[in-house]
């Protein structure tokens, strides 16, 4: 995979925000929002009379310039069962500044198939653009894992285009009859299917159900509980990020699944310290009176890895040989 390809595919995103496609002034405000992912939808928020329409609405605001404060924009496309996708499709793909294509109601790999022989297809017939000179495109799947031991495994090898997996709780809950409690433990099961199949496959992003909470229950007007617990639950289950229906979940869930300040200081003390060990040819040790093995000092390698500024810290101190004042730093 070439190395913007692999940047594309790399790209964790902590807040899915979903924007109506149909709505030109909720595709306008979109522009001054900080998402990391805002996604133009064509699908659910979109009526049946209005899918025409909101497709040359969604190619006209992909066609203008990203907006800073936004990391990357997608198109959620209607599902291939529908037979709307190719029309979906046709049109984003026209556009020079797509990155990322979200697909609902995915339950086997070759809806994504499609999709992927649709963009090759599409993108080789535009010669008046070489492919150097627009983003690589990457998938992902909003994924139902009703047979989790075959779909999933199929679903996370069927394309290179691949970026992550998406839980698709509400298509989940009504192929299985099944009713949402705050608890959520109706999605045990789904949930640790999905974070533990795009783990399996090394894909970097997994970003967990919506939360349906998005008002102020509180006087002061901070989040809802509902919706920082829900994402505290999503990271403690392997999950990376979260969708979002409001442009006021966005702000909760950057928050909680972005970097811990205290847990980066563990892994950055853990990194040194482990290097130190590596050098005095000891394979286990101790920190704050804990043991310290390979797979912890792995996992500290993968969250540091995970948040770029630290990591060119890292590098860029064992380069100059300045790991010393590192340590101090972090009070090594």
């Amino acid at each position: 995979m070439s190395s913007p390809a692999m940047a594309a595919r790399n790209t964790l995103r902590r807040s899915l925000l979903y924007v109506p496609g149909s709505s030109q002034r909720f595709l306008d405000k979109s522009r001054s929002l900080a998402a990391d992912c805002l996604t133009y939808d064509l699908e659910d928020s979109v009526t049946p009379h209005m899918k025409a329409e909101a497709r040359s609405l969604v190619r006209r605001a992909i066609d203008q310039p990203t907006p800073s404060n936004i990391r990357k924009r997608a198109v959620r496309i209607n599902s291939v069962d529908s037979g709307l996708a190719l029309g979906d499709l046709t049109e984003v793909l026209q556009s020079p500044n797509l990155t990322t294509i979200v697909i609902p109601k995915v339950n086997s790999a070759s809806d994504l198939t499609f999709v992927t022989d649709v963009i090759n297809h599409t993108l080789a017939q535009q010669k008046n653009q070489s492919p150097e000179a627009r983003p690589p495109i990457s998938l992902s799947p909003l994924s139902n894992p009703l047979n989790p031991l075959t779909n999933l495994t199929q679903i996370c090898s069927s394309t290179p285009l691949l970026q992550g997996l998406i839980f698709a709780a509400e298509d989940f809950a009504l192929d299985l009859s099944i009713t949402r409690t705050p608890s959520l433990t109706e999605f045990l099961f789904a949930r640790s299917a999905i974070a533990t199949a795009a783990r399996a496959a090394e894909l970097p992003s997994t970003i967990d159900l919506v939360c349906t909470a998005y008002k102020s229950d509180k006087a002061d007007g901070s989040p809802p509980a509902t919706l920082e617990e829900e994402c505290r639950d999503g990271r403690r289950l392997g999950f990376n990020g979260k969708q979002c229906i409001h442009p006021t979940q966005v702000k909760t869930a950057n928050a909680i699944f972005g970097p811990d300040e205290e847990e980066t200081r563990w892994a950055v003390r853990v990194v040194i310290a482990d290097e130190k060990a590596a050098a005095a040819g000891r394979g286990a040790w101790t920190l704050d009176g804990k043991m310290i093995d390979v797979p912890v000092a792995e996992k500290a390698r993968l969250l540091l890895g995970r948040q770029l500024p630290v990591g060119l810290m890292l590098r860029s101190c064992r380069k100059s040989g300045s790991i010393r004042s590192l340590n101090r730093a972090f009070f090594l």
